[in-house]
């Protein structure tokens, strides 16, 4: 049973689970489940996607109960209007506490750049804590450096968030595609976990039924507890997204 963060005549929000498709692909013809279909057999009914999140991205994941509903929000995210937070373990310490990255991305990550149209891209970022391993991923260091980073996304471009952190040179820990493959490897095998670490943290949009401001969030799984060093943190994160915050 997926777990429904929201539901009222026109939305419903879910906590998607790492690993999950958003719906079925022939990129991922071997997957054969996905968020929309079984929140439609939970459900009983239809629903449509407004938005996506990676098949490894855990948190907010957005429904429409009709097709109207579904135009309307998807319009909203096409204009950029909806609020993002997302939650991501990087590799490395950045050099300041917060800051932006406001680096142009070619529409599709799948295929070269060179001849695909640049598109302004814009993230806001904070560092929530660093922390260092004992866990050597690199032949020099008997250690390793990590960041707890909460990302704003301004712009709502492909992998956007993925990408950012590549061109920052602070990837996320478990991307495959704009990752390092030595360091995911060793991490998963030290915590025992392989996932991409970028969650969906919270979801704020206009309801197109009343007007009035939405806000969703989720809290990150308890996979994330297990982080060394940045336990405090994530703590308080968790206590201001439950619902009872």
């Amino acid at each position: 049973m997926l777990n429904i963060l929201h539901l009222d005549d026109a939305l419903v929000a879910i906590d998607k689970p790492p690993g999950l498709l958003v719906h079925r692909t022939q990129l991922d013809a071997h997957e054969e489940e996905a968020a929309l279909q079984k929140l439609r057999d939970q459900l009983g009914r239809p629903v449509w996607p407004v938005h996506r999140l990676d098949k490894g991205t855990s948190g907010v994941l957005l429904f429409a109960l009709d097709a109207d509903t579904a135009s309307a929000v998807g319009q909203s995210f096409e204009r950029g209007e909806p609020s993002k937070r997302y939650l991501a373990l990087v590799r490395g310490w950045p050099a300041e506490d917060t800051g932006a990255i406001d680096h142009p991305l070619s529409r599709d990550p799948e295929q070269p750049s060179t001849g695909q149209p640049m598109l302004e891209a814009l993230t806001h970022w904070r560092c929530l804590a660093r922390a260092e391993w004992s866990l050597a991923t690199d032949a020099r260091f008997p250690t390793s450096r990590f960041a707890l980073m909460e990302l704003r996304p301004e712009t709502g471009r492909r992998h956007q968030i993925r990408r950012h952190l590549k061109h920052m040179a602070h990837p996320i820990v478990g991307d495959a595609t704009h990752g390092k493959g030595p360091l995911n490897r060793a991490v998963a095998a030290h915590l025992g976990v392989q996932r991409l670490w970028l969650h969906a943290l919270e979801l704020r949009i206009w309801h197109p039924g009343n007007g009035e401001a939405l806000v969703m969030s989720a809290s990150p799984g308890p996979e994330w507890s297990g982080l060394p060093g940045i336990q405090t943190e994530l703590q308080s994160i968790t206590r201001s997204t439950s619902p009872e915050a």
